[in-house]
């Protein structure tokens, strides 16, 4: 790792440098330029970025596009690796958005994929079927809070 990674690394760490909001919405991540996309789950999003677990380590530093194709359109932006840990059988990757209106909309989509989340759990454990108005309503009453501030 050369000096402009390791300063990367500790400068921009989401787990120093934000507060974190725990989610599973499943992504797609590629290489810039890769052709095949791997299916992953998002673990946290934050202010900056956002984890995810990886059956192979990434390099810090490199750039990969991130999509969640879960919201219409799909959600789309590249980012950079700033850190990674062992994890189990593989790893945690965390990345950061490298434009500050890409970590803004992702950090939307997943508030939008956690609001659909809550409306299936709902029906599921409660028997209540919610329209996608009523289940936002009540998931803001009860957890926008936990999503930090940008």
């Amino acid at each position: 790792m050369d000096e402009t990674q390791v300063e990367t690394a500790s400068r921009f760490n989401p787990r120093r440098a934000f507060i974190r909001h725990t989610v599973g919405v499943p992504i797609e991540v590629r290489a810039l330029g890769g052709a095949v996309a791997r299916k992953l789950q998002s673990v946290t999003v934050s202010v900056g970025g956002l984890s995810f677990l990886s059956d192979e380590d990434l390099e810090l530093g490199s750039t990969i596009q991130i999509r969640i194709a879960e919201v219409k359109p799909p959600f789309e932006a590249p980012a950079r690796v700033v850190w990674t840990s062992p994890e189990g059988d593989g790893y945690c990757i965390g990345v950061q958005f490298l434009d500050a209106n890409d970590a803004f909309r992702a950090r939307m989509v997943e508030q939008v994929c956690s609001i659909e989340r809550y409306r299936q759990e709902v029906e599921e454990n409660e028997g209540r079927q919610l329209t996608t108005s009523e289940a936002a309503a009540e998931w803001i009453g009860k957890y926008a809070g936990r999503f930090p501030d940008a």
